[in-house]
């Protein structure tokens, strides 16, 4: 159950508090070390991933885990720009309500045989909230580069991109539960 592929997904979950501590001790020292901290956490998803392919390790809890330690990992810190004043409020609330409503429609899919795999949208969409999250870290000037404004940017952008996802999810969902109706099954 605990083969490489999870144990390294387990440690981006374990690295979640790490980068949420630095980043309560504000400051260009302790922001680039949460940088480098979430840089790291991040290619662990790339890291789990293939590893489980590449290997046969594609377990169950791996496909439970893996989705579950990037919420983790990009709604703890979402959470904490909120408090640092470093995001709109509004913004994160969207998206971490987004993913509970598609962690919430993939636990009744799953339970009812259904598979509502990751889309392009949704891939883009953690990309691009990895993309947006490095330079809002970052948040001082750095090498002569205004890092936040470069995140907040990125950081819209995932937002539209995680609201177009997420549509796609329910209307995913909403396509399977009316097949099986239509076929004589219900939810």
């Amino acid at each position: 159950m605990l083969n490489l592929a999870n144990k390294i997904t387990l440690l981006r979950i374990l690295m979640t508090p790490l980068v949420v501590l630095l980043l309560y001790f504000e400051g260009q020292i302790s922001c680039i070390l949460a940088a480098l901290a979430f840089i790291f956490a991040s290619l662990t998803d790339w890291a789990d991933g293939y590893i489980a392919r590449r290997s046969n390790m594609v377990t169950r809890i791996g496909k439970f885990l893996d989705p579950l330690a990037d919420k983790v990992l990009i709604c703890s810190v979402l959470i904490m720009f909120v408090k640092l004043n470093w995001a709109p409020a509004w913004i994160v609330i969207v998206i971490v309500c987004r993913e509970l409503v598609v962690t919430g429609l993939r636990a009744i899919a799953i339970d009812e045989g259904i598979v509502l795999a990751a889309d392009k949208f949704g891939k883009a969409k953690t990309i691009l909230q990895i993309f947006a999250i490095v330079p809002l870290i970052l948040h001082y000037p750095l090498w002569g580069f205004d890092w936040p404004a470069l995140g907040t940017v990125l950081l819209y952008l995932a937002l539209i991109m995680a609201v177009i996802s997420g549509t796609n999810y329910c209307y995913d969902f909403y396509r399977y539960t009316r097949d099986r109706k239509v076929n004589g099954t219900a939810l």
